[in-house]
């Protein structure tokens, strides 16, 4: 096969197997006399296989890793795997197209848009007109695109549904337009903490829950003083988990 026929086959472009070759990832093929490269199944196989780890999410270095694991194994091995993606990726098609259909069929809400483990857990929540709680569920839905686990979901239902938690989301609320040495940061920061179960941090990994870009992004979305309370609860909730390993 040429360039041309190996990308239209798989479904990428000649450029970004041009790239492939540049950094290495994709071994360059021989070349005929006519010096055009001359691609094999196997070279189509890897290939395929770029596309899929990359689709996954993966950078490219990952996808290095990933190809060496598959180094010296059968052809139909991979092929087999392959197959099996192709198999999982058409289930989740086939998922979002059922989704979309009962879109269609009636009008569309926020929370019709999310997993049905998140749905379950939103309609537990009893309705509440406290702007945090509508920024929680905001933060939940978002979270929901990235694939939050189903188990975290159900580790809060117990939360959702306790009453207790609405007197804390009033007392966050007050905290609107506070200044960030409020004396009441603390004690609520302490009760929010407490009020967490033990089987959400069970979700948890071991090494807590990192302050990343996007935990960063999720306290800009507070006012000062409520960025601090939830950034002091993220700081307790990390302390419980690592001391999960030494008590």
């Amino acid at each position: 096969m040429r360039i041309g026929e190996i990308a239209a086959l798989v479904g990428v472009t000649a450029r970004a197997i041009r790239h492939y070759h540049h950094i290495g990832l994709l071994p360059e093929p021989g070349r005929r006399a006519n010096g055009y490269r001359a691609y094999s199944v196997r070279d189509a196989v890897v290939l395929a296989r770029i596309r899929r780890l990359t689709e996954l999410g993966l950078g490219l270095d990952e996808v290095r890793d990933a190809l060496a694991d598959d180094a010296g194994r059968e052809l139909t091995e991979v092929l087999i795997e392959l197959d099996a993606d192709l198999a999982r990726q058409e289930d989740e098609i086939r998922e979002r197209r059922r989704r979309l259909a009962r879109l269609l069929d009636e009008p569309v809400s926020a929370e019709e848009t999310v997993s049905p483990a998140l749905a379950e857990l939103l309609g537990t929540a009893p309705a509440t007109g406290s702007p945090i709680a509508a920024k929680d569920r905001e933060h939940l839905v978002l979270l929901d695109t990235a694939g939050f686990g189903s188990e975290v979901y159900a580790a809060l239902r117990p939360l959702a549904e306790d009453p207790a938690v609405h007197a804390l989301y009033e007392r966050l609320d007050a905290l609107d337009l506070a200044p960030v040495d409020d004396p009441r940061i603390a004690p609520l920061a302490a009760d929010l903490a407490a009020a967490v179960p033990d089987e959400v941090l069970a979700e948890i990994p071991s090494d807590g829950p990192a302050m990343t870009g996007f935990g960063q992004a999720l306290l800009d979305d507070y006012a000062p003083a409520q960025a601090e309370v939830v950034r002091r609860v993220i700081a307790a909730l990390t302390a419980r988990v690592a001391g999960r390993g030494t008590g």
